[in-house]
């Protein structure tokens, strides 16, 4: 499996690289998007047969060398190197049986989780199941009431395009995120479920997972339409939890003194009340 995966992206990441992208002139009908086969074993340093091979999983022993000279040729950033060098057993990071991700979260980040009353905290794991949250992120996901994966809240709860305001955008970035984590362990029996109920379920999850974008976490701003607070746009810092691998915090914030730190407030109120009255 891993070979023809190795193919696929390899295929499907010239199609996102245009001759002009890498200084080719863009001559001709060209009956591909992206890069030519031939143009990339160019690019690479490497014969158009043996590139063809790779792409067909005919080859199965590409080197280090090889690997860094077609993440270079694909214009591929860390995350999609590092995917690459996955895909081909090869490097620090090569896949091998990856241990399941523990599902209990550390009391002490629980308790830090809860100390940040303004900011909303969650803990999830490589599948997105959110294993912890603190109040407000409770508040701000609407008490998780169409599911408490990530996944699913984005791709199968009809609100999640008005919840989300930039849908398309965050989908993307999920599904390139849910695709790095699958490299990583491509035999997790629960990544595996999760990608065929999504694959059967949503078609806009099937067309961006064909796209083969490999990308992780890092400072983002999401914009969110909440139905108590209205409008929010915060900003997000992904953390990888050192106690427990495959598991990662995600603290969302405001800009002091904005509008969405006025709403933020306001929801971090009606949740203390709404738990008080529990």
């Amino acid at each position: 499996m891993a070979r023809s995966e190795l193919g696929a992206y390899l295929t499907a990441r010239r199609a996102h690289v245009t001759p002009a992208q890498v200084n080719l002139p863009s001559t001709g009908h060209r009956r591909v998007p992206g890069l030519r086969r031939e143009e990339v074993a160019l690019l690479a340093g490497v014969s158009a047969d043996y590139y063809v091979r790779l792409e067909q999983g005919r080859e199965r022993t590409p080197s280090a060398q090889v690997l860094d000279a077609l993440a270079a040729a694909l214009r591929l950033d860390e995350d999609g190197r590092l995917h690459l060098f996955r895909l081909a057993g090869l490097g620090p990071h090569a896949r091998t049986s990856a241990p399941a991700v523990a599902d209990r979260v550390e009391p002490s980040l629980l308790a830090l989780m809860e100390a940040w009353p303004h900011n909303p905290a969650i803990v999830y794991n490589r599948v997105y199941d959110v294993l912890a949250s603190n109040t407000i992120a409770d508040a701000l996901f609407h008490g998780w009431a169409h599911s408490r994966n990530l996944m699913h809240a984005v791709f199968t709860d009809p609100a999640a395009r008005t919840f989300y305001r930039d849908w398309y955008d965050v989908a993307r970035n999920t599904v390139a995120g849910f695709r790095l984590g699958y490299g990583a362990a491509p035999d997790d029996r629960r990544l595996r479920q999760l990608l065929t109920e999504l694959l059967y379920h949503s078609p806009e999850f099937a067309d961006m997972w064909a796209r083969h974008d490999v990308r992780g976490k890092a400072l983002e701003r999401k914009r969110f339409e909440h139905r108590e607070v209205g409008p929010l746009t915060l900003t997000m810092q992904t953390f990888d939890v050192r106690s427990a691998p495959g598991q990662e915090l995600v603290v969302y914030h405001a800009e002091p003194n904005s509008p969405s730190s006025d709403a933020l407030t306001l929801l971090g109120s009606l949740a203390a009340t709404s738990r008080r009255e529990l």
